[in-house]
């Protein structure tokens, strides 16, 4: 069999016609027919109070950060175990952030021991969705109410995924998702910074706007624009949202087959889990499948490294995720020192498999039986 990578970007087939026809209406920087469009259908099929496209998923958090309002020593908690971005976006602005550790069964926060890192400098708690699998997000609202706090949704990884019911991304009082070309729905680069607390809305369009009242301008809202605050370019060209918006049309249909992937890995696999040899991800009772990823949990980092050999000299490209960010050699020395071990153990242990649109059956088959062998021999 051929090699297998662990990601190949879909294209539905409209995102070259699409882009033709943004460069055809002569309106290719941000804010254009391609953003609104984009913008409006995330609205209205997530429930989302306000939508902003960015750049990147990066840009989504670091506008969040900003709305905040950091001061120096203000506080932010963070699990370990999630991509860089989701703790520099909040350094980078000013923040001292504090790390929190996993469940014990499934990387996403371990809500319980959340109100013991709160002091009377924390700003606020944000919450990744790790895998699209959906945080508890009611006790954190509780915490939010009981002190005062922003709870901010890292749903980079959460397209189409629900708690209780409730788009993810519709629940914080703001979220970033990301439209990498590793993720469910595409631009290459892309993200998407989603407001469900209306204090928020006039102020994260001025900072996506460079820190200017221009949207409004062009609304007739205002007679002319101005410098009003801090800001950035943080809004993508109608090229990037042009081709989004060709995978959201199809989103649909993207997300019915990725869920059928990760169920038929899950049914392939589950007899190695029966066996102790591995286990499938566990699914919390509140949270839904959007097949971002489907992973296993291995007994031993040496073990996940002979696992991943294994698979590579058989043309499957398997890989780890993310190593735990309160050992990292940026942030080891400004943690407090608490052991999580929970992300150390996700960072040893886990183990991703190739997952995408046009993964086939016949391609499934052949990565569980090259992982029953490895297991069985």
């Amino acid at each position: 069999m051929e090699s297998i990578n662990f990601n190949v970007p879909y294209l539905t087939g409209k995102e070259t016609a699409y882009i033709i026809d943004a460069v055809g209406r002569k309106k290719l920087s941000g804010n254009g027919h391609y953003n609104k469009l984009c913008q409006q259908y995330l609205n209205q099929r997530y429930g989302f109070g306000k939508s902003l496209l960015t750049n990147s998923c990066t840009d989504a958090l670091e506008m969040c950060a900003l709305l905040l309002r950091l001061q120096p020593g203000d506080e932010v908690i963070v699990p370990s175990y999630t991509f860089v971005s989701t703790a520099s976006a909040f350094i980078l602005h000013g923040a001292r952030v504090v790390f929190a550790d996993s469940n014990a069964e499934e990387p996403n926060l371990d809500v319980s021991r959340v109100e013991a890192l709160i002091t009377p400098r924390t700003r606020a708690i944000v919450a990744v969705h790790y895998a699209g699998f959906a945080v508890d997000m009611d006790p954190l609202l509780a915490l939010a109410r009981k002190y005062n706090l922003v709870i901010i949704e890292d749903a980079a990884q959460a397209i189409e995924s629900f708690y209780k019911g409730k788009a993810l991304g519709s629940i914080g009082s703001m979220a970033a998702f990301s439209f990498h070309e590793t993720k469910n729905i595409i631009s290459g680069e892309g993200g998407l910074l989603s407001l469900n607390d209306a204090a928020f809305f006039e102020r994260a369009e001025i900072i996506w706007e460079k820190g200017t009242n221009r949207a409004a301008f062009f609304r007739g809202e205002v007679a002319k624009y101005n410098w009003v605050d801090i800001g950035a370019s943080y809004l993508p060209s109608e090229v990037t949202a042009a081709f989004l918006y060709a995978q959201l049309e199809q989103l649909e249909q993207i997300q019915a087959r990725r869920v059928h992937l990760f169920n038929r890995y899950a049914r392939l696999l589950e007899p190695l889990e029966s066996a102790g040899y591995l286990k499938r991800a566990v699914i919390p009772a509140h949270a839904t499948v959007n097949g971002h990823m489907f992973y296993v949990l291995c007994n031993s980092l040496a073990e996940r490294t002979a696992l991943i050999d294994h698979l590579k000299s058989k043309g499957i490209m398997a890989v780890f995720h993310y190593l735990a960010l309160h050992e990292s050699p940026y942030y080891h020395d400004k943690h407090d020192g608490r052991e999580l071990p929970r992300a150390s153990r996700f960072a040893d242990i886990l183990l991703r498999l190739p997952m995408f649109y046009e993964l086939t059956e016949a391609q499934q088959d052949y990565i569980a039986g090259e992982i029953q062998r490895f297991f069985r021999k």
